[in-house]
């Protein structure tokens, strides 16, 4: 019996999560523990009570910004890999306006909303700055990137150890706490704030919309599919590869701002949490496709708070939710290069709906 694709679909996309959970299994019963016992306190960790709800809210919020980002330079064909500099060039310029600011007459409210879009305009250039090494210097955008991500990182830490240190001493701390007027409005008692989470969702629907409904999307797709043929139907493939690149470091940016003043209240050495990185890995497990991006990253941002469960009650490193995430992404991958040769094999089934 021939199956809908739909089906197809599904199917292996349950393969692919039977194959990370197997994987991983095998992972935990090497370390001594029982893979049942670890899922539940991991799920246990993520939704157990209403702090914790709210913790994975708090994590969800800047994975789905830094992904909203990537989600444009992968559609433009391009490895937004100084994704990670460009969160902590958003956070050092949120920084420096609450700083510049905070002893000023103006009130919190537009002090915040000057330093949440100085976030955006800092991961924006620093973005631009790939951008123009990849067009004009041909440096291609990983090897820049990188470059850009090491300078981003010695940039901070110059910031923290020097200029805005602690009184009488550095600290790998970070800087002194923001007043709390200058701090995004939480939610009761926990550290959820809801304009921050409505700054993550706008995001992510913006990006959707652009590269679903306008022209502005479909050319970027046709120069991400093929930058010559693109040129050669008179689509300016320089210009929407810079503005691939400005976008991307703008939501990056935003990323940053919402650690600095939704989350640590200050500027921290590890400001990007490493959600750029794990943003490069929501996008491929999506296969780059906007409409998955919320609920997959809210996925990864359950499994990073859960795990902390591990280390408190097996006793094991919470690492191993790493582990997860890296199986999950490779069965995933594993799965498509399989489906594909599949469809390859039996093009009727696969073009039967």
């Amino acid at each position: 019996m021939i199956t809908s694709r739909w089906t197809q679909s599904l199917l292996f996309v349950l393969l692919a999560i039977l194959v990370a959970l197997l994987f991983t299994s095998a992972v935990l019963l090497m370390a001594g523990a029982s893979p049942v016992a670890a899922y539940w306190y991991i799920l246990k960790g993520a939704f157990g009570s209403w702090t914790k709800i709210a913790d994975v809210a708090v994590a969800w919020v800047p994975l789905l910004l830094a992904t909203s980002g990537l989600l444009m330079t992968f559609a433009a064909g391009l490895w937004n890999i100084g994704i990670e500099g460009q969160i902590v060039l958003g956070a050092i310029f949120t920084t420096w306006v609450l700083r510049v600011l905070q002893h000023s007459t103006l009130s919190p409210a537009v002090i915040l909303f000057l330093a949440i879009a100085a976030g955006a305009i800092g991961g924006a250039l620093w973005a631009t700055l790939a951008g123009v090494l990849k067009v004009y210097g041909g440096v291609n955008e990983i090897f820049g990137g990188l470059g850009l991500d090491f300078v981003a990182v010695a940039l901070i830490l110059w910031l923290i150890f020097g200029p805005w240190k602690r009184p009488g001493i550095g600290s790998m701390s970070g800087t002194e706490p923001f007043p709390q007027q200058l701090w995004l409005p939480t939610l009761g008692q926990s550290r959820l704030s809801l304009w921050a989470l409505l700054l993550g969702l706008v995001s992510i629907g913006m990006v959707y919309f652009l590269l679903s409904g306008t022209y502005f999307g479909l050319k970027l797709k046709a120069v991400g599919k093929n930058p010559r043929a693109a040129y050669l139907l008179g689509i300016p493939t320089t210009r929407y590869l810079m503005s691939a690149f400005l976008l991307s470091g703008l939501f990056a940016g935003l990323a940053g701002a919402v650690q600095v003043t939704a989350v640590y209240h200050r500027l921290i050495p590890a400001i990007s949490s490493g959600y750029g990185w794990l943003g490069l890995m929501v996008s491929m497990l999506i296969n780059f496709q906007p409409a998955w991006a919320a609920p997959v990253t809210l996925f990864f941002a359950a499994l990073n708070i859960g795990s902390i469960q591990l280390p408190i009650v097996l006793k094991l490193d919470s690492s191993l939710s790493g582990v997860l995430q890296g199986a999950l992404v490779l069965s995933f991958l594993l799965m498509s290069g399989v489906r594909q040769r599949w469809a390859h094999r039996h093009p009727q089934e696969a073009e039967h709906e």
